[in-house]
């Protein structure tokens, strides 16, 4: 079975690359939860630091000191280990940021979107009279689905009823639930027909059944983490991003699974599979999310992503998965794995169904000191003629499936779309997941601490709870520097969109999965074909920062030519 984004790959000389990755998340607190509890071991007088110790932790830090310098470093370690016991005497809440904020905008650059006009509406249905058939009511699009709700076709509790069903019928398959919301959601559904009864629409996500990666935080309905420590997790409020969507008419059916803690597809209570082979995991870490959506489950869901957690399920259960810029969805009331590279955004089966759910959540919160309020124009309906779409040949090389990249390729030409090649410098990548590291395994301290990752499903050796222990040894001066690269970074992919309005990219190159995530830039995961394991295989569209306008328009040319409302049966 799959366990994460690299064994779907097959690639193993990715595993080192994305040991630490395919994590996602989205935000805040470390123990909601687990009890704080100050290290043993480590303050003046339960562990002595001698010269013999420092020699042995140089090897880790990559440093070499004389005899001299051990011998004063011995004498005056001691009082940064009172500091480190004295801090983790502090109380830190679940919802308490870092003191230093990620702004993905370079000062020197500012933002320039492509895309400038558009609404970000629903587009016109493709069916306007509803079938008789349930299922392809369970597979219609939100365009459709709305049309049908306002045009009095079916009731907001009877669409709930159709996809609840569902979610009992195929859940046994596909292990996607960790727990079905069914009283909340014919409330929700019972007030929305009401207020229809009366004249009153909330837009056009009035009515429609959705699902909510468990990391987002609903109050009296558990919230988990896909983690055993939080199976019995009870929040007293709402996620801002769940929020937003009950104030958009949207109906929460179903809290559905993640990786334990973000990362892979092994939660708790089983293995998430795809609809489109249930012999293979669904990758994660949105695995129930990008499961229960292309299944026809729920009408649209919500994931998030810190290094490929909505680009990965996307490619293994072929979804139109949208991570968006950084900082343009709020993250306060949702797990947090990585302060600075945490980003939440929607999962759909068809393209025009993103444009809707992301203008609902869009903007800043107070609880997400990172969050900002930028416009939002998804540009669908205006073409792709003389967008410049960047793509570097060396990433294709080793790929499967050469040909469904060309048929790819030529398709956004024939649309009008130009393809041009790029080359970024040789850095490494690989380094940046330095920063993922550190920031999960702070955000996570006393799982480590407490012991309590001995509970977490996943236990090999590049799992959570050995990244958490290993990343202790990561030096602060090294995390620091990583960040500067980062910065450097940042101004590398500025350079590439000086010449291009996106990058088209297979789902995991270094570049653009771990770079990207770092940079804040918006990336799309398309389907574009099915591989011979009967898995879908996605290309990613990367784009300027807050121009995710111009990835939808690229999206709805590939969506039309080259994927034509695929679907996995599970009959």
């Amino acid at each position: 079975m799959d366990h994460s984004v690299e064994t779907t790959l097959g690639r193993r000389s990715f595993l080192a690359l994305l040991s630490a990755a395919a994590a996602t998340g989205a935000l805040p607190a470390p123990a909601r939860g687990a009890t704080s509890r100050a290290a043993s071991g480590t303050t003046t007088g339960t562990a002595r630091i001698t010269p013999a110790t420092i020699a042995a932790a140089e090897q880790i830090a990559g440093m070499s000191y004389t005899n001299a310098e051990r011998a004063v470093l011995a004498e005056t370690l001691s009082e940064q280990l009172e500091s480190f016991a004295s801090r983790q005497t502090a109380t830190l809440p679940e919802d308490l940021f870092p003191a230093t904020v990620f702004n993905p905008v370079l000062r020197e650059v500012g933002i320039r979107p492509t895309t400038t006009s558009g609404e970000a509406g629903l587009p016109r249905p493709r069916r306007k009279r509803m079938p008789t058939d349930e299922t392809e009511v369970a597979f219609a699009s939100i365009a459709e689905l709305s049309w049908w709700i306002h045009k009095k076709q079916i009731s907001c509790v009877d669409l709930a009823k159709l996809y609840l069903k569902r979610l009992k019928q195929y859940d046994a398959q596909l292990e996607c639930v960790i727990t079905l919301t069914e009283d909340h959601a014919l409330r929700q559904a019972q007030q929305l027909d009401r207020e229809l009864a009366e004249g009153k629409s909330r837009g056009p996500l009035h009515g429609i059944p959705w699902g909510a990666k468990d990391l987002f935080d609903t109050k009296g309905i558990r919230t988990t983490f896909g983690a055993a420590p939080f199976k019995d997790r009870v929040p007293d409020t709402d996620a801002a991003v769940i929020e937003r969507l009950n104030a958009a008419g949207a109906v929460l059916i179903a809290k559905l699974s993640l990786g334990a803690l973000a990362y892979n597809n092994m939660w708790f209570g089983g293995e998430t599979k795809s609809p489109w082979n249930t012999e293979h995991g669904s990758s994660g870490s949105s695995a129930g999310s990008a499961a229960a959506t292309a299944a026809g489950l729920v009408g649209f869901s919500l994931g998030s992503e810190t290094c490929g957690s909505i680009i990965s399920p996307s490619q293994a259960c072929g979804t139109f998965g949208l991570r968006p810029t950084f900082g343009r969805v709020p993250r306060d009331g949702a797990m947090a794995l990585c302060w600075s590279l945490d980003k939440v955004g929607p999962i759909c089966r068809h393209i025009g169904d993103l444009a809707p759910v992301l203008a609902a959540i869009n903007g800043e919160s107070k609880g997400d000191p990172c969050s900002v309020t930028e416009p939002f124009h998804s540009g669908l309906g205006e073409g792709v003629r003389g967008l410049r779409v960047g793509w570097d040949p060396s990433w294709f090389e080793q790929e499967p499936d050469q040909e469904m990249w060309r048929i790819t390729r030529e398709s956004l030409a024939k649309s009008g779309a130009t393809l041009k090649r790029i080359s970024l410098p040789d850095v490494p990548w690989s380094a940046l997941f330095n920063i993922l590291s550190v920031e999960a395994t702070a955000a996570f301290e006393p799982i480590t601490r407490e012991n309590l990752d001995d509970q977490l499903a996943w236990q090999e050796p590049q799992a959570w709870p050995n990244t958490f222990r290993q990343s202790w040894f990561i030096p602060g001066p090294e995390y620091v520097q990583t960040q500067r690269f980062r910065r450097r970074v940042m101004q590398i992919w500025a350079n590439v969109f000086d010449d291009v309005d996106a990058v088209l990219s297979p789902p995991f190159t270094p570049d653009t999965i771990i770079g990207t995530n770092c940079t804040g830039h918006p990336a799309l995961a398309c389907p574009v074909g099915v591989g011979d394991n009967g898995l879908p295989r996605v290309a990613v569209l990367v784009g300027k920062l807050f121009d995710e306008g111009t990835l939808l328009r690229l999206g709805a040319e590939l969506e039309s030519r080259v994927w034509a409302r695929r679907r996995p049966s599970l009959d």
